[in-house]
């Protein structure tokens, strides 16, 4: 099987485990966490262009279980981590990382947080090495084997 066809496969796995617990995830904590995850696998490369800003966030508004809260709150949260990492990466790594950590007494949702990520890694075809390795961080900070994910 082709690289592309895996990462499609598990990505698509992802989505149907993710759709599995959608009545579970409508917190606010998780809400935040996945539009951190999401600009954190966005910016994984130390930037992000207008293109792929626009990319995920069409992501973002057609996922099924992102769609329990309202698009444009989803869209205001993923512009302002994406702010925060591109203005100076590190500083806005600690932040959005402590935002993804308020999942991690809640495993569905720490879980949820973690497939969301490699969904938007994965969406393109290419969940390239920068991607797997903020993807692989988030896992140690929830204190998820990231072999769970085949990290």
């Amino acid at each position: 099987m082709a690289l592309w066809d895996r990462i499609k496969d598990s990505a698509q796995k992802m989505q149907g485990q993710l759709m599995e617990k959608k009545t579970e995830l409508k917190s606010g904590s998780f809400r935040d966490a996945s539009m951190a995850m999401c600009a954190l696998v966005a910016a994984a490369d130390g930037s992000v262009d207008q293109a792929e800003r626009q990319r995920v966030a069409s992501l973002i508004a057609s996922n099924p279980v992102l769609q329990n809260f309202p698009a444009h709150d989803l869209q205001q949260r993923f512009n302002g981590y994406v702010d925060q990492l591109t203005a100076d990466f590190q500083f806005g790594k600690i932040n959005v990382m402590q935002v993804i950590g308020t999942t991690k007494k809640k495993p569905t949702e720490a879980r949820a947080v973690i497939q969301i990520g490699i969904v938007i890694g994965g969406a393109d075809g290419n969940f390239d090495p920068t991607e797997r390795q903020v993807v692989r961080e988030v896992c140690t900070t929830l204190e998820i084997p990231p072999h769970e994910f085949d990290l």
